[in-house]
């Protein structure tokens, strides 16, 4: 007797699958750095998670790829320390709004704060100033291979339009377009039309850019006969794209773990796959229950050397710390 699918809930296969397979696409036909699954609100950071999010490279991204290849905390950018004088590192929690030491301790993993003792009391600097223009635009894109089971699509598009994190807001489907569904979400809102088996895109709709340097509204809650918003200044906003693109930038797409199963193989561009089952497939979800898994070695593939080859993405930077050495003789 062959094995059962272990998939349970094959829509989430689908969607993950689809996710996955568009990630890969859109790495290979553009020019952007691809992250999945990140936080898009302001007012609640976790209550809007964006499928995908591209980042078109700005002026200066060279300078932010020599920094780190990891997420720079965005509060420790923020904060009173800079590349000149040294502060006191109690000072910099104490005064900056969400500075924690454990996000000093991460800034100092990183590479963006240097840190040095003075008369027993810790002291924080820069180790080199933040490049702003890094990147030129952020791209939410909303997944949903069928559109026959929309769900909240259309609460969800409405209140990444009202918002406006994005400089483009786009829905990407599998599903074949009419115009009743194109009726149903907001006409700012680009429609892609995606095959992931073969990775072509059409594109149905085009979108329309949107004011990220306003204010915005921010859906917070929606409860029966009533929904409470938040207004958005604009300086919040800039503040969480700044985030969304760091953690795209550190993160990425490939977040999974490939199974330790002789059945897993992977994709040229590094997606999980299952040769039993002969199609991708999400870990986490399909793989731990498996009747079929048969234990062995996960496969042997560099997720950080496959993105360095397809992204300007680097894995190794050198760093900018050195440069800063010889503030400390003129503190």
């Amino acid at each position: 007797m062959a094995d059962a699918d272990p998939d349970s809930d094959p829509g989430a296969r689908r969607e993950f699958a689809f996710e996955l397979g568009l990630c890969a696409h859109l790495e290979a036909a553009t020019d952007w750095l691809v992250g999945r699954q990140l936080g898009a609100a302001v007012e609640r950071p976790g209550r809007r998670i964006v499928d995908v999010v591209g980042v078109a490279p700005g002026p200066a991204f060279d300078d932010r790829a020599r920094i780190t290849a990891e997420t720079v905390p965005v509060r420790a950018v923020e904060s009173d320390v800079g590349v000149g004088e040294a502060v006191p590192r109690r000072r910099a929690v104490r005064e900056t709004t969400g500075l924690t030491d454990a996000l000093v301790d991460r800034a100092i993993e990183v590479g963006f704060f240097a840190t040095e003792r003075r008369n027993g009391r810790e002291y924080l600097r820069q180790t080199t100033r933040y490049p702003d223009e890094w990147f030129d635009r952020l791209v939410g894109i909303e997944n949903k291979p069928d559109l026959g089971s929309p769900g909240a699509l259309e609460r969800q598009l409405r209140t990444d339009v009202s918002l406006g994190l994005f400089e483009a807001v786009i829905l990407a489907t599998e599903s074949h377009v009419t115009r009743a569904h194109l009726n149903r979400i907001p006409d700012a809102v680009g429609v892609w039309r995606f095959d992931p088996d073969v990775g072509e895109r059409t594109v149905v709709r085009e979108p329309t850019a949107l004011a990220t340097d306003e204010g915005g509204v921010e859906l917070v809650e929606r409860r029966p006969l009533e929904t409470e918003i938040a207004i958005v200044a604009a300086d919040a906003k800039a503040r969480a794209r700044r985030r969304i693109a760091e953690r795209a930038y550190g993160k990425g797409w490939r977040t999974y773990d490939l199974p330790a199963c002789e059945h897993a193989a992977a994709t040229d561009d590094g997606r999980p796959y299952c040769a039993r089952f002969e199609r991708v497939v999400d870990p986490s979800r399909t793989c731990r229950d498996c009747d079929a898994r048969e234990p062995g070695r996960a496969p042997a593939v560099d997720v950080d050397a496959l993105r360095a080859s397809r992204t300007a993405w680097e894995p190794d930077p050198s760093g900018v710390r050195r440069r800063q050495s010889g503030l400390d003789r003129f503190q």
